[in-house]
């Protein structure tokens, strides 16, 4: 279900600039050819071929972030999707696993070679491969969360 143009929310603006901006810093090359304007950029992170969603940093990371192929795989509205701990896009006996890899993310600044199933709200499976996950961090490195993109995916 499309949602509405939530790009041009400011909140949405200052999360796509964090998330663009430390994937440079980390990871090295760039997540979208970024333009410098916060709601084009945000707009193309949103409509990207690629899944991307993010997290905070509270003891339960709830999501903050998801573009529109992350809630199409989900089968969420942006809404419900930012309501939700991030632990539960995994199923319960993978979530150790998941946690795990976001410990090393954190240490490390990121990773890349990520890969596992998920669950949509409905229940459907799905493996993502080709996973980068990073540490969402400001310009003075204070870590704002963590994030995840991938563009491989398939139902199982």
């Amino acid at each position: 279900m499309p949602s509405p143009e939530i790009w041009l929310r400011p909140d949405i603006q200052a999360q796509s600039q964090m998330m663009i901006q430390s994937f440079k810093r980390l990871v090295g090359r760039d997540l979208i050819s970024a333009t410098g304007d916060a709601a084009q950029d945000a707009e193309s992170l949103f409509k990207a071929p690629f899944a991307l969603l993010s997290h905070g940093t509270e003891a339960d990371p709830v999501l903050n972030y998801g573009n529109q192929i992350a809630l199409d795989l989900w089968e969420m509205d942006f809404a419900e999707f930012t309501r939700m701990p991030s632990r539960l896009t995994a199923e319960p006996m993978l979530r150790e696993e998941r946690q795990r890899l976001m410990e090393l993310a954190a240490r490390k600044g990121f990773i890349d070679d990520y890969a596992g199933i998920r669950i949509s709200a409905s229940g459907k499976r799905f493996r993502i491969s080709n996973v980068i996950l990073w540490s969402v961090t400001n310009e003075d490195g204070l870590r704002l969360g963590q994030a995840a993109v991938f563009d491989m995916w398939d139902h199982v």
